[in-house]
């Protein structure tokens, strides 16, 4: 366990339910370990009760800031109006730090954390077709992202159309027209697919596309946080394909939130080698 002093500076993963939050498992023994005076701690906030703490619980001089889960994500953008373009086209934050001067400033690392994934895996987007399954919270944070990453195409399918148009209308302002809807989830012609659905945490879920139909030289990222992997995973990999699992995403994250909440000398080391956390983070299984 952390020593907590008179001295700790004071960190909370907000949500509600908070019970199935991993980020103090992850932060403190990190804290710990490298001599920093820092706690995490859980934080069950229920919505209605948001505005009254970022006024009265982020005035603690003490408070460095919190990480943020459901269902604040969304509520947190718009009273906070962040200016990042990920965040701004997803309109979700996850994180928010307390500035000196008081002022509280948020952030989303979803989508930095995913293409950060991509070039772990040495997946380009560059010039690529890229086709976006799903169009919700996941699917415009990892969408925002890959719109920066200048793609020759960038396509969105949902069953709910007029979601679909929405997320692309969004992602307009940072690629213009090439952003589209698609208009079916049929992979054939991309280059890199992104299954951002939740198809596939059940084990009689469909699966969001047909992998016979993907190309031979795609690639494939689900990114379903399953501790094994999806059923999506194992039919691209049975064919050869590359397809690589979620969790690189989380892993992505961690430095990004330490360098946000101002440990740029511990974000540093664990870039230079994310092994322990990849580990921690990531099952064998997933990887194998």
């Amino acid at each position: 366990m952390p020593s907590i002093t008179g001295t700790t500076r004071v960190f909370y993963i907000l949500g509600d339910p908070v019970a199935q939050v991993r980020t103090p498992e992850v932060y403190n023994p990190l804290f710990q370990r490298h001599g920093i005076d820092a706690v995490v701690v859980p934080l069950k906030l229920p919505a209605a009760a948001l505005p009254g703490f970022l006024q009265h619980g982020m005035a603690a001089e003490n408070v460095g800031g919190f990480w943020a889960t459901i269902p604040h994500n969304a509520a947190l953008a718009a009273l906070l109006k962040p200016e990042e373009p990920v965040a701004a086209v997803a309109g979700a934050v996850n994180a928010v730090r307390r500035c000196d001067n008081g002022r509280l400033e948020a952030a989303l690392f979803d989508g930095i954390g995913f293409v950060k994934g991509l070039d772990h895996f040495g997946i380009d987007v560059r010039n690529r077709r890229v086709l976006v399954v799903g169009a919700g919270g996941g699917a415009h944070a990892v969408a925002a992202a890959l719109a920066q990453r200048a793609p020759a195409r960038l396509a969105v399918f949902s069953r709910s159309a007029e979601r679909a148009q929405g997320l692309v209308q969004r992602l307009r302002s940072l690629t213009g027209t090439a952003a589209e809807v698609a208009g079916s989830a049929d992979p054939a012609g991309f280059n890199l697919v992104v299954n951002c659905t939740p198809l596939g945490l059940q084990a009689e879920d469909p699966l969001p596309f047909d992998p016979a139909r993907l190309d031979p030289r795609a690639a494939v990222v689900d990114i379903i946080m399953s501790r094994d992997p999806t059923p999506l995973l194992r039919a691209c990999r049975a064919r050869g394909l590359q397809a690589e699992p979620g969790y690189e995403m989380l892993v992505q994250q961690v430095p990004e939130f330490l360098r946000f909440f101002g440990f740029d000398d511990l974000a540093q080391t664990l870039q230079g080698d994310l092994g322990e956390l990849r580990a921690l983070l990531q099952p064998a299984s997933a990887r194998s």
